[in-house]
Formats: structure tokens, sequence, C-alpha cells
């Protein structure tokens, strides 16, 4: 049973799944709260089967830096890390 976090994370559970695959709090009290509201995109790609084109426009997008000397595995791993 997952432990109680307050009324701000709607999923407790999620949050600490989250937490322990090395989210930060904020990421995973967003992610919680979004998939408990029913919000949370399921539409979305999955990084390594995005181009290295559209993973730069990402990395650029959330501002991470040395991207041009990133490779697409290096770019998978800066964006996935990211937050």
């Amino acid at each position: 049973m997952a432990k109680d976090h307050g009324p701000q994370i709607k999923d407790d559970a999620l949050y600490e799944e989250l937490k322990k695959q090395g989210a930060s709090s904020e990421k995973a009290a967003r992610i919680a709260n979004a998939r408990a509201a029913g919000t949370l995109k399921h539409n979305s790609e999955r990084l390594e089967d995005r181009t290295k084109a559209d993973l730069m426009k990402e990395a650029a997008r959330i501002g991470i830096e040395g991207r041009s000397k990133m490779d697409k595995a290096g770019l998978v791993k800066a964006i996935r890390n990211h937050g």
C-alpha cells in the first residue's frame, strides 16, 4: 500500500513508482496527477522511435546543453533524464 502524500498528490502509488525510477518530486507529481485526472496523453511516440532531427528539436525546446555533439542514443538519454 502506498504512503499517503497528502491531497496534492492524486495517485500515491504512481508517484512513489516514478520517484523510485529517478523522477524529481515535481515531475512525479505532475504525471501522477495528470493520470488521476485522465489528462495524461497516451498518443505519444517512444523517444527511440523518433528521428534524430525530432530529438534535436525537442532537446533545443527544453534547453539541453551540448545537444549538437550527441548521437541519437545520447539525445534520448538526455531528454529522458531532463527535469
